[in-house]
């Protein structure tokens, strides 16, 4: 399986990476120096621990004996007294010298002793052959690998990776290989040489590619922490790395919340790469961010930290990619007052409305979501936006043959806050954008026939407008939508008919078609709940003057309806119980 991680032409990974030939299993090898690769090949090798410990009690006897450097040779010999714990507990291990990472690591504790042996000799003479500076620096260099020699072996012990025996048995599962061969790629990123941890970082982003199950594993074994920390890498190449592979996590849902609680000092890191990163870690920083700009703190924090002005950048002269990516981190963010405030400070609108139309579709339509936030509550944003060629490019954008049902959804929104600016809304309909509303009615998604009935709403200001859009045939399709399966689908529609049913011609289309009556009389049923009553109650009460549309609804029900909604003071709910009590059929169906 995890062949199938190597790109075919990888040499240096390959030379890197071993494969342990009982598992096939994808292994980290030693990387280490030549003398490494020296001390393979003695006979003493086939037992490093015993090399180590041989090499360990000969340094502990010459270290008395040194003559310069003492304070820093006595640090050393303290820290060899948790080595030969250290060493002792790898012996515990049966997997310790058949695990690459254990292995590895053992070759280089020795290869780190044998020198120390040689240098602890040369300091046993008070006379600095090598020079005193470069004698001190060797000493310094020394007491830094038995640190990190500590340190990795800590990490190794806690990681759990030597007591795995999946990666090395023929009767394990796929499933515990799988999870063996990954603890020891996370581990791998932990310890060891610069070398090999890139090489476990490149092993790691072709197993998080692969599928959403390696990465909920990798999720499971402890990466994102790992990951968090390797964004303070001194390394270019491994933080870049280190932010494609936070991206790939981003993407899959269960693993989201597992990123959000590394809180503020991750969301920090990607912010720092918009700014200053590479093209591709800044397109991957938006992956990342995009998954997490949802909550309203992350929201907070990103705009509050820089944020808003690197995307917006990013937008201007990123790639079509990451201008896309970079536009769908803005429309999280404008979702919230305090960013929206600020993304039309840094002048957004500007660089949103010119990405909305010469961006790819996607760019366009995060875009255009964006704006859709800006706009949403704020007078001078819609007149701003028009003022700057904002219909010409919602048009373009509705009418390009990239776009589908569902991406048309923000148009419409978009369209339906312009509409409910009255000066806006007269431009809209002479720019024909009533025939566009009623194809969108009639498709079938959900989400843009909603906005589509609300723009249905906000455009029919006066009877000019309502006229036009009965005409235009957008009364069957609210009519269809009144019997909805979302309530929201069911007000939308029902709000929309109230008011083209302020004009009569609409009244007569509306009646013609069976079943308008009673799908509006039933959504006046008190036992459905979350649902504005108002609207329903207002359409029923325009027809209310035609005596076959009376009697449809008091046949349907209304009266009992309207009698339980009297207590809860709905808007009109009186004035049409009165007006169908005065009908002389009113007793008739009431005794029925």
């Amino acid at each position: 399986m995890f062949r199938r991680l190597l790109k075919p032409n990888t040499t240096r990974l390959l030379r890197l990476l071993s494969l342990n030939p009982n598992t096939s299993s994808l292994l980290l090898s030693s990387s280490s120096s030549s003398s490494s690769s020296s001390a393979m090949k003695d006979p003493e090798t086939n037992n490093p621990i015993a090399l180590s410990t041989h090499l360990l009690t000969s340094l502990s006897s010459e270290i008395p004996l040194v003559q310069t450097f003492k304070g820093k040779w006595a640090l050393i010999q303290a820290k060899l007294t948790v080595l030969q714990a250290q060493l002792t507990d790898f012996a515990g291990f049966p997997t310790s010298t058949s695990n690459p990472l254990a292995l590895d690591l053992l070759l280089s504790v020795s290869h780190t002793l044998r020198d120390a042996v040689s240098l602890a000799q040369r300091c046993q003479s008070p006379n600095f052959s090598d020079g005193k500076l470069r004698t001190q620096s060797d000493v310094d260099s020394i007491l830094a690998k038995v640190d990190l020699h500590l340190r990795d072996g800590e990490i190794l012990f806690q990681s759990g990776v030597l007591d795995d025996t999946a990666g090395f048995s023929s009767s394990s599962s796929k499933r515990e290989t799988v999870r063996a061969e990954c603890r020891n790629l996370v581990t791998g990123l932990q310890i060891g040489s610069a070398e090999s941890r890139n090489s476990a970082m490149e092993a790691l982003l072709q197993f998080l590619q692969e599928d959403d199950k390696n990465v909920m594993i990798a999720v499971a074994q402890g990466i994102v922490p790992v990951l968090v920390k390797l964004l303070d890498s001194s390394s270019f190449e491994m933080k870049e790395n280190a932010v494609a592979a936070i991206s790939m996590v981003s993407t899959v849902e269960s693993s989201k919340n597992v990123l959000a609680a590394e809180g503020l000092p991750l969301l920090n890191h990607l912010v720092k790469v918009l700014d200053s990163g590479s093209g591709f870690a800044k397109e991957k920083a938006c992956v990342a961010l995009q998954g997490l700009s949802f909550p309203k703190e992350n929201a907070r924090a990103i705009g509050s930290r820089g944020g808003i002005s690197s995307l917006l950048d990013i937008c201007q002269g990123g790639t079509p990619g990451s201008q896309a990516l970079a536009a769908g981190v803005l429309r999280n963010l404008a979702a919230f007052d305090e960013n929206k405030e600020n993304i039309i400070q840094e002048e957004g609108d500007v660089v949103l409305l010119a990405l909305a139309k010469s961006g790819t579709a996607l760019a366009q339509e995060n875009a255009i979501g964006c704006l859709c936030h800006l706009v949403s509550d704020s007078e001078s944003q819609k007149i701003s936006v028009y003022k700057q060629g904002g219909i010409e490019c919602l048009k373009n954008f509705w009418d390009s043959g990239c776009n589908n049902n569902r991406s048309l959804e923000v148009a419409v929104e978009l369209l339906m806050h312009l509409a409910s600016c009255s000066l806006i809304a007269e431009i809209l309909v002479a720019e024909g954008f009533v025939a566009r509303i009623v194809e969108v009615l009639n498709c079938g998604v959900l989400g843009a026939r909603i906005q589509a009935a609300k723009a249905v709403y906000e455009l029919g200001f006066c009877s000019r407008t309502r006229k036009e859009m009965g005409e235009c045939g957008c009364i069957p399709p609210l009519v269809k939508m009144l019997d909805g399966k979302a309530l929201e689908e069911k007000e939308v529609a029902a709000k929309a008919l109230s008011t083209l049913l302020l004009f009569a011609d609409n009244r007569k289309i509306f009646r013609k078609i069976e079943g308008g009556i009673v799908s509006t009389v039933q959504l006046l049923n008190p036992s459905i709940q979350n649902l504005d009553k108002k609207y329903p109650v207002a359409l029923l009460a325009s027809l209310v003057r035609s005596k076959k549309c009376k009697k449809q609804m008091v046949a349907a029900g209304v009266c009992v309806h309207l009698q339980k909604l009297l207590g809860l003071e709905v808007e009109g709910s009186q004035k049409l119980l009165e007006s169908l009590c005065r009908s002389k059929i009113w007793g008739v169906f009431a005794r029925s």
